[in-house]
Order: C-alpha cells, then sequence, then structure tokens
C-alpha cells in the first residue's frame, strides 16, 4: 500500500510561481510512475502532469506545457511539480496520484491506483 502526501500549495498571485511536493511512502518508489491532477471547483478531475520510475519521460497536458515542470527524487521517495506563469485559472485542488506498472501517458483518474489528500492552489491577487 503506497501512501501520498502533498504539500506545498497556497496563495500566489497572478504570474507567480509554486512548487508542490508529494511524499510517498509504503512502496518501492522508484518503480512507481506517478501524477498529478488538479480539480477546480465545479469541475473533474484533470491530468496535468506525468512522470516514468526514474524520471526520464514525463507528459504535460496542453495547457500547463511550458509552465509546468514535473520532476522527482527517487532518493526522497518525492515527486515535484514546479508551476510558472500562474493564472487564476489554475487555481484548484492539486492531487499527487501513483500507479504501478509500465509507465506511459495515462490521463485518466480511474488508471491511478493511489490518490494523496490534496493541496489547495490559489492564485488571485
Amino acid at each position: 500500500q503506497v501512501q501520498l502526501v502533498e504539500s506545498g500549495g497556497g496563495l500566489v498571485q497572478p504570474g507567480g510561481s509554486l512548487r508542490v511536493s508529494c511524499a510517498a511512502s509504503g512502496g518501492t518508489f522508484s518503480r512507481i510512475a506517478m501524477g498529478w491532477f488538479r480539480q477546480a471547483p465545479g469541475k473533474g478531475r484533470e491530468f496535468v502532469a506525468g512522470i516514468s520510475w526514474r524520471g526520464v519521460t514525463t507528459h504535460y497536458a496542453d495547457s500547463m506545457k511550458g509552465r509546468f515542470t514535473i520532476s522527482r527524487d527517487n532518493a526522497k521517495n518525492t515527486v515535484y511539480l514546479e508551476m510558472n506563469s500562474l493564472k487564476a485559472e489554475d487555481t484548484a485542488v492539486y492531487y499527487c496520484a501513483a500507479y504501478v506498472g509500465t509507465y506511459g501517458y495515462r490521463p485518466t483518474p480511474s488508471d491511478y491506483h493511489y490518490w494523496g489528500q490534496g493541496t489547495q492552489v490559489t492564485v488571485s491577487s
């Protein structure tokens, strides 16, 4: 059983930057593919980015390409999401997710076996 705990959310001004983190425990982190999703009020859960076991391969939703960067540190069992040029529409609860299996582009929430509790990111002046 893998446990995921997000941190680093908060309030940031439009155009600003923020990094959220997800600490994993209870599994072999280096063999777990990771992803970030987000959910805004009244909307469904949206894929943000995914990263392979060793961090070599990544995928991003089109609206995040060039602004968001996903990375991982397997020595720390942690995955990160660096967010730049933030916009009001980026306001959402950001969730860390994980699955055990061969990495691939998996934008569907049901493909993931484990989820964190989420961290709120609010972009507002």
